[in-house]
């Protein structure tokens, strides 16, 4: 029987060897933290501090603007300085509460869990929500919400993401390797939350020491099922990860919970042990400072609201002659233009590149060669989509499933004409999506 998998995908350098043997580290907050009040998807937090206010590390500085949103803490002691737009990675303004660090290190107290299995699912529930806790992996949904489906029952498999197929990150890893114990209680709070449901830790095969970790971790609970799946990219998108571990498939139109799974990345699950067990909120997160123009290669435990500059000048700083830096990683990550960036929830990796192919390469006309039909984990004509979007025939892009796009970014990987068909794509989806909103809001 081979790996677990699906049809599609690439196999692109991973790039991993730079960082993965480098341990988690804490990095050290600077003097001016910046928390964005939407480090999530759904309504922005609130402010509930005001400029001259003394905070404390831990303690609320937003809370959630609605059932879909989350709170916001501090991640260090010092006083409010006020608000600040920051620019984000994805290039967009964002409000921002700025925190003078005192380097004082004052910290509220937590309320840890006694005995999490005593809690109800209500209380378990809440305190996943007063922490903060969202979608590490990027989407940064908010956790409470994912895990209250309208069926609990119908929920058959609570899968975690550590596959981690984007090259070049590490953060994952690292969670998994230094702590998978934590991983596995908080997979089995997850657990205690729906009746029927089993544990699936799903981990690419180049990462065979982290399922010997994982395994031994979760020896003796019959719940909990390491499985060991293809190392292809992009093998962690949740629906890829859904078809080769359930064999079902669902499409944009669909929830996980649709397929009777519920999915869930690596440190987002840390982040529930510490919510639940500890009663510690989300105020830092594992990233990875990497490429073959950073210095020292490294991971680090990461205040959020630090600045990427700062975490930059902690991992040796960068080479002089760099050309690319990118927050994430290369298929799927945002090339920046500053470094003056916050880091939140979601920020999973810098990556600083000796080189920028992509900006070096010319496009040329497309030769029908159908690589990027092959590379699609979703089976679409990447190249058609991408004709249709760039002569903006939206009805066509849409009738020819161009919504399905998962925005992986193989189909620009394989081409040999070095068509930016991802860009495309994408430009058009969220046209797509503007005008649908759009729609909704006139009815």
């Amino acid at each position: 029987m081979g790996l677990l998998t699906f049809k599609g995908g690439i196999h692109p350098n991973d790039g991993k060897a730079l960082a993965k043997d480098q341990a988690i580290r804490p990095a050290e907050a600077g003097d001016k933290l910046y928390f964005s009040i939407s480090q999530h998807i759904g309504a922005p937090a609130k402010p509930v501090v005001e400029k001259g206010d003394h905070v404390k590390r831990g303690q609320v500085i937003a809370e959630a603007g609605g059932f879909v949103s989350a709170p916001v803490f501090s991640s260090v002691s010092g006083t409010v300085a006020g608000m600040e737009k920051m620019r984000m990675p994805a290039g967009n303004l964002m409000d921002c509460i700025v925190v003078e660090n005192d380097h004082a290190n004052e910290e509220i107290s937590y309320e840890p869990a006694k005995d999490w299995r005593a809690l109800s699912k209500e209380e378990v529930l809440g305190r996943i929500k007063d922490a903060g806790v969202v979608g590490m992996g990027g989407a940064g949904f908010p956790t409470h919400v994912k895990l209250s489906p309208k069926d609990p029952s119908a929920i058959d498999y609570i899968q975690i993401n550590g596959a981690e197929c984007e090259p070049y990150l590490t953060s994952d890893y690292r969670m998994m390797l230094e702590h998978p114990e934590k991983i596995v209680e908080g997979l089995q709070i997850m657990l205690s939350l729906f009746p029927k449901a089993k544990g699936q830790i799903c981990v690419e095969a180049n990462k065979m020491d982290c399922v010997e970790k994982l395994q031994k971790a979760a020896s003796g609970d019959s719940s909990i099922e390491v499985r060991v799946m293809k190392t292809k990219y992009p093998q962690g998108a949740e629906r890829m990860l859904i078809f080769a571990n359930t064999g079902r498939a669902i499409n944009s139109k669909m929830l996980p919970a649709d397929a009777g799974c519920i999915v869930d990345n690596i440190a987002t699950v840390a982040a529930i042990h510490d919510a639940v067990v500890l009663g510690k909120p989300l105020m830092e997160r594992v990233v990875t400072v990497t490429g073959d123009a950073a210095n020292q290669p490294g991971n680090f435990m990461t205040p959020t609201g630090m600045l990427f500059s700062e975490l930059i000048e902690q991992a040796g700083g960068l080479k002089d002659d760099f050309e690319k830096l990118i927050a994430g990683g290369p298929m799927m990550g945002f090339s920046v233009f500053s470094t003056n960036i916050p880091v939140t929830k979601t920020s999973g990796g810098i990556l600083a590149m000796a080189h920028d192919d992509v900006a070096a390469s010319e496009p040329s006309a497309c030769i029908n060669c159908g690589r990027c039909v092959e590379a699609c984990p979703e089976h679409l004509i990447p190249t058609r989509l991408a004709q249709f979007a760039d002569n903006s025939k939206m009805d066509e892009f849409r009738a020819n499933d161009g919504m399905e796009c998962c925005e992986c970014g193989s189909c620009s990987y394989v081409c040999p004409a070095k068509r930016q068909l991802a860009q495309s794509i994408k430009s058009m989806r969220k046209m797509c999506l503007a005008a649908a909103a759009a729609a909704r809001a006139k009815k």
